[in-house]
């Protein structure tokens, strides 16, 4: 695939020059070009926390239980985070019997509020298809953060989403698919706020909403749909084209399936055959020596991502078999097929019908081929028969043959308009629930003074980072070439779905996106960490000749980062993005 070089724009940041009295308002200055400076959020003490369950009353709301848990440690994903005092409060919304499928739903959630507040309210949106309520500690920007929201001092909250199991079968049930899609943030962050209220004796003074994967796709839902809600908004990885991405990995195994070597226990084709980890590896280290030194230095890592589509060249720079396979050479069929999967795929019209991805190194992270051969045949064939066509299938007729039989015979003809398709029982067509309306026109967002960022893994196995970066670019032409005053985009070279790969995966946006919304402090770049020895939760993927505590600048898109010619290639400090 041949992606021309993305056009360098020249970003209004002068922001960065001005003196911080200037930019730090009350509420009534302004910043970034005349926009609105919010002022910053002030602290506060918890004033009321295991009465809340007994006294506390909100609309549609349940109180289970609310707690003062001691200062401690909390694991969340393999990361342990010293976690201050705080009052916990469990509870769930909207309890209902379905009319459709007799199940019951409610939106479930938990809030952990420190002791010594920061004045601020976080709310956690959580990733793949929901259904659980995941501890409530805020770890929301790159991979093991080390300092999650809720040590931050945030008041943190996180949700199911309204679905009491991370399985697709609530799609059957029209409401829950609004909740999933968007409802559910609505719901909740009016009775957050109020809650906070109730247990510091003041609202919050900033609200926040972060996410990663379909997390991040929910966040960019609120820049939309609540922008009068959110002051800050982090989206990582972001799924905002989600049902487009979901069916695409069911075409994908359609195309892997093609140069399969071995079926698997039910006779249907083994994609992991397709192609091997050392045949990733192959492709990898090929575009490495293509395009590892566009940007200065020859460190392992591509950040000139858009030069390196036009430098790489499957066809020519991979070796092609002449016998048989063995990790050196991908055959004539193995290039065809790979060729296609990273162009994206298109109808019989010759119609993309998903944005394709982009050639780095990262794609030998094993994160990368997961997602390629193991999700289409559970995550998304589920994810694509309930909730992302109308109408959905049925339990019955979806559990009677194997996922990988789904997704073999999922047609991008025929199957795929479906997401935006409406019915009397299902009156909102998928592609509207799932999706930002306007993602380009954030106008609400930019008018009140909020801001957002937006992260990506150059090396998603899933959502196409050069999706978001076409959003950007429309983001940026629908207000005049000035999005950049109020959102940015950060690509993470070598990184897969919102960590992992040989990549520095482990930063954190969250203090930047405070800073910026709070102080005018727009940021330039944010610094990402390799995972290596000594890390909270070590990397195994990183290369053996990087430094353990490798460290890199993650420049505001299109800016890339380069080598300055001079200094320690393992710093940041020796990178510029420009």
């Amino acid at each position: 695939m041949n992606i021309k070089k993305r056009r360098m724009r020249i970003h209004p940041l002068a922001l960065s020059a001005l003196p911080a009295a200037l930019l730090i308002g009350c509420g009534g200055g302004s910043s970034d070009g005349g926009l609105p400076q919010l002022a910053a959020a002030s602290p506060g003490t918890l004033q009321a926390c295991a009465n809340l369950a007994s006294t506390l009353v909100l609309p549609e709301t349940r109180i289970i239980s609310s707690e003062l848990v001691p200062q401690g440690p909390l694991t969340v994903q393999g990361a342990t985070a010293q976690a201050p005092a705080h009052c916990l409060v469990k509870g769930k919304m909207k309890e209902r019997t379905s009319p459709v499928d007799g199940a019951s739903y409610a939106i479930g959630f938990e809030i952990r509020m420190p002791q010594a507040w920061n004045g601020r309210f976080l709310h956690q949106a959580n990733g793949g298809l929901d259904g659980s309520v995941v501890t409530a500690l805020g770890a929301v920007s790159g991979a093991a953060p080390v300092s999650p929201a809720l040590v931050q001092g945030f008041a943190v909250l996180s949700s199911d989403a309204g679905h009491p199991a991370p399985t697709p079968f609530f799609g059957v049930d029209p409401q829950a698919r609004l909740d999933y899609g968007y409802q559910a943030v609505g719901t909740l962050t009016p009775m957050a706020k109020n809650l906070i209220k109730s247990a510091y004796g003041k609202a919050p003074d900033r609200s926040y909403i972060a996410g990663c994967s379909n997390g991040g796709r929910h966040a960019m839902v609120a820049a939309s749909r609540y922008a009068d809600q959110y002051d800050g908004v982090l989206a990582g990885n972001p799924g905002f084209s989600l049902p487009k991405a979901a069916t695409t990995q069911l075409w994908k195994a359609q195309q892997y399936a093609k140069v399969t070597t071995a079926n698997d226990a039910a006779g249907l084709p083994n994609l992991t055959t397709a192609v091997t980890p050392a045949e990733f590896q192959l492709v990898s280290n090929k575009i490495l020596a293509k395009c590892d030194a566009l940007d200065g230095a020859s460190d392992g890592l591509v950040n000139d991502v858009a030069a390196c589509q036009t430098a790489f060249n499957l066809q020519n720079d991979v070796p092609s078999c002449t016998g048989a396979r063995d990790g050196t050479c991908l055959t004539p069929e193995q290039k065809t097929v790979l060729s296609s999967v990273f162009a994206g795929p298109k109808n019989s019209k010759g119609e993309a019908l998903y944005t394709g991805t982009w050639f780095d190194p990262g794609i030998a992270g094993a994160n990368f081929a997961s997602w390629h051969f193991g999700s289409p045949a559970t995550r998304d064939a589920g994810a694509v028969a309930f909730i992302f066509t109308s109408p959905p299938s049925s339990v019955a007729a979806f559990t009677a043959i194997p996922g990988m039989r789904y997704a073999l015979d999922f047609s991008m003809e025929t199957d795929y308009p479906k997401m935006f398709a409406t019915s009397a029982v299902y009156a909102e067509a998928p592609w509207s629930y799932m999706t930002p309306p306007n993602a380009s026109d954030l106008s609400t967002l930019k008018n009140r003074g909020a801001k957002m960022m937006v992260y990506h893994g150059v090396a998603d196995g899933v959502f196409s980072p050069v999706d978001t970066a076409g959003w950007m670019d429309r983001l940026q032409a629908n207000h005049g070439g000035k999005a950049d005053a109020f959102s940015r985009l950060f690509l993470v070279p070598g990184m897969n779905h919102c960590s992992g790969g040989p990549t520095t995966d482990q930063f954190d946006m969250l203090a930047p996106l405070v800073a910026w919304v709070e102080q005018g402090k727009a940021p330039d770049s944010v610094t990402a960490r390799a995972r290596g020895a000594g890390a909270n939760v070590v990397n195994a993927e990183l290369p053996a000749s990087w430094s353990a505590t490798r460290t890199r600048p993650l420049c505001a898109y299109p800016k890339v980062a380069r080598y300055n010619g001079t200094g320690d290639i393992e710093s940041a400090s020796s990178f510029s993005c420009k």
